[in-house]
């Protein structure tokens, strides 16, 4: 137990006594996640403010007094409606769609010259029916907002305008109610939306962590020499092994912390740069867990920051220096990226317990129900059963490399 305090406070006391190395590893971080979620509400803010100002120019080809009367008065503010008949139309058509594909105006609402009549002519199935055709361009923000909001503003209104006239009492098109109902967990319908993102974020940042101080605490010493001096001191490798693996995986649970509560902090910031709630802060905030639910996610991350950290360790210990490290891990991130992203595409069936015993994957569905509040005691047990001993197997690895002369000292 010496042996292995002596690597720990050595390793704890090389990463905490070097300013810069603790600013990389945990003030960075935070600055970089809190201003580019600053900078991402900024930008949707600004976004949303400039297609909500800025004056559309609409052009109404052949409108009669009714759709005339529910423009202007629903839809005028903040638009440039312009009225044309059909022969003005004709004459300026091409440069009007011109208009529209370079976003210099946004809407053609064209009414057929002959609608009147044909609504009044309408009367049985077969006969002609009148068309209104708009012209917009979907690619551009303001032409695919305005054409939204001319469907649901006037559109609508103008429709039901027409058929009042045909029946006096709309309330008879309604052949039924519908009436709902929901029966649902309180605590699933809570989480769903969080329970999709939360396990993909987690097994992400418990990586990252883990690979940012991983690979220079083993490849890097290596490279350096210093690992070299560290095999000849008096100290057991096994104790070298298991005071790297727990300083590694405080360091890097640290750095999950860091960005976890960067992360808490970075939603606020984007809500009040952008003016609205995001779904995801709106969920985050809306997370209630109990204290075993919070001991069993804790559990989790502890066993998944354990598992990744001997797997860096591994892969780190068999490269000859911090590049090679570097692209061994790099496949590895890519599984851990797609393991913690199936669970956002699960179709809702049951999951077997034995797939909660898959590393990574079992946890990220074990943090996924947990959210929801569906995880059973036996499926949490089988993933952080998993994970262990996949952990377990792979520390005994790194002490076998650190017995392996030509291994430790690049030979």
């Amino acid at each position: 137990m010496n042996g292995i305090s002596i690597i720990l406070k050595k390793e704890l006391k090389r990463v905490f006594g070097d300013k810069k190395l603790v600013f990389s590893l945990f003030i960075l971080p935070a600055i970089i996640m809190v201003a580019l979620y600053g900078l991402m509400g900024f930008m949707m803010g600004a976004m949303s403010s400039d297609i909500d100002e800025h004056e559309n120019i609409v052009y109404v080809v052949n409108a009669d007094e009714k759709l005339k009367g529910i423009i202007s008065s629903k839809f005028m503010n903040g638009n440039d409606v312009r009225e044309l008949n059909e022969n003005e139309f004709r004459e300026k058509e091409a440069d009007i769609r011109n208009e529209i594909l370079n976003n210099q105006s946004q809407l053609i609402v064209y009414v057929e010259p002959d609608f009147t009549n044909k609504f009044n002519s309408y009367k049985k199935e077969g006969d002609a029916i009148p068309s209104i055709k708009l012209y917009y361009n979907s690619t551009e923000n303001y032409s695919n907002n305005t054409y939204g909001m001319f469907v649901s503003v006037v559109l609508d209104e103008y429709k039901t305008k027409l058929i009042s006239e045909r029946i006096d009492n709309l309330e008879i098109l309604n052949v039924y109610d519908v009436k709902e109902e929901l029966i649902e967990k309180e605590a699933k319908a809570k989480g769903k939306f969080i329970s999709m993102m939360l396990p993909y974020m987690m097994v992400i940042m418990l990586f990252a962590g883990a690979m940012s101080v991983g690979v220079d605490a083993i490849a890097g010493e290596k490279e350096r020499g210093t690992m070299a001096s560290m095999l000849l001191s008096p100290v057991k490798r096994s104790s070298i092994v298991a005071g790297k693996i727990i300083s590694l995986m405080i360091l890097s649970g640290l750095s999950a912390i860091v960005y976890v509560v960067s992360m808490m902090i970075a939603m606020p910031v984007m809500n009040a740069m952008g003016g609205s709630e995001t779904e995801l802060s709106g969920a985050l905030s809306g997370l209630d867990l109990s204290i075993v639910q919070g001991l069993q996610l804790l559990a989790i991350m502890l066993t998944l920051v354990f598992l990744f950290v001997s797997i860096i360790a591994l892969l780190a210990v068999r490269a000859k220096d911090v590049k090679t490290a570097s692209t061994y891990i790099s496949p590895v991130y890519i599984v851990v990226m797609v393991a913690g992203m199936l669970t956002m595409f699960m179709s809702g069936a049951e999951v077997p317990t034995i797939r909660y015993a898959i590393p990574v994957y079992g946890g990220a569905i074990a943090v996924k129900d947990l959210c929801t509040g569906e995880l059973t005691a036996v499926n949490f047990l089988a993933s952080i059963g998993g994970a262990i001993i996949v952990a377990i197997i792979c520390t005994v690895l790194i002490t076998k490399s650190f017995n392996d002369e030509k291994v430790m000292f690049n030979a």
